[in-house]
């Protein structure tokens, strides 16, 4: 068994900042190192004050501690890290231009009223669990050990505990809309015979590249290839989970 230590150095690159950056800010507000309201999502502040950070930095805090915020880390281990050494193995930048893409969408859809909300952290780890549903979609998941379903309708099983437990759905919502619409513009529509409208931009390779985050672009011909699938609801790549 590996050590906490040795666990944590095998995690990818993006991952593994994202979860830590998370439990960091999380710490220091444990800790009363800052007010939370600092770092929120209030868009009078960011454009009268100029307070442009709160553009960022609400996408790291996921609450405080507490059996949720253990269940949204766990996320970004599970869910995050399966993606980054799967579908998106040596494609860093893809996976990073995949977050960026998904944080970018959800700052534009909390503009609407319905969809105000202050921090967005939340919505962008389930934006992470939805595409893994889509990636991985025959899984199967156990829930609290009493209910076994595909992981495509995980998202959907996690949307109605939710509301089952009274917690706040607005999040979760945000999170497939944007995963929804990263996944379509990425797989489905080039699937379909369109065109993929959402590639890597070079300045995010060039990124990576020169901070040496992850692995090299690999060629074609070494991507990963998906499984063939047919099902009408689980249309779209598959792959299979290692271990």
């Amino acid at each position: 068994m590996s050590s906490p230590a040795e666990f944590y150095n095998s995690l990818p690159p993006i991952s593994k900042a994202y979860g830590t950056a998370c439990l960091l800010t999380t710490v220091g507000y444990q800790l009363g190192l800052y007010d939370y309201t600092h770092i929120a999502l209030y868009y009078p502040y960011v454009i009268y004050k100029v307070q442009v950070w709160r553009l960022i930095t609400n996408f790291f805090f996921l609450g405080g501690f507490s059996i949720n915020f253990g269940i949204r880390l766990l996320m970004i281990a599970r869910y995050g890290v399966q993606l980054e050494k799967g579908p998106f193995d040596r494609r860093t930048g893809d996976f990073l231009w995949m977050m960026i893409f998904g944080a970018l969408s959800l700052l534009v859809l909390s503009i609407i009223p319905i969809f105000e909300t202050p921090f967005l952290g939340i919505s962008l780890v389930f934006m992470l669990v939805y595409v893994w549903s889509r990636e991985f979609p025959n899984a199967n998941i156990n829930i609290y050990g009493l209910v076994q379903l595909k992981a495509f309708y995980l998202p959907w099983a996690m949307l109605a505990l939710d509301v089952i437990f009274g917690s706040k759905i607005i999040p979760d919502l945000l999170g497939i809309i944007a995963g929804h619409l990263y996944y379509f513009l990425t797989v489905l529509h080039p699937l379909a015979g369109g065109k993929n409208m959402l590639k890597t931009p070079m300045w995010v390779h060039r990124i990576v590249a020169r901070w040496r985050i992850g692995a090299a672009q690999p060629s074609s011909r070494t991507q990963a290839q998906p499984e063939s699938n047919t099902g009408g609801a689980f249309r779209g790549r598959s792959y299979r989970l290692s271990g």
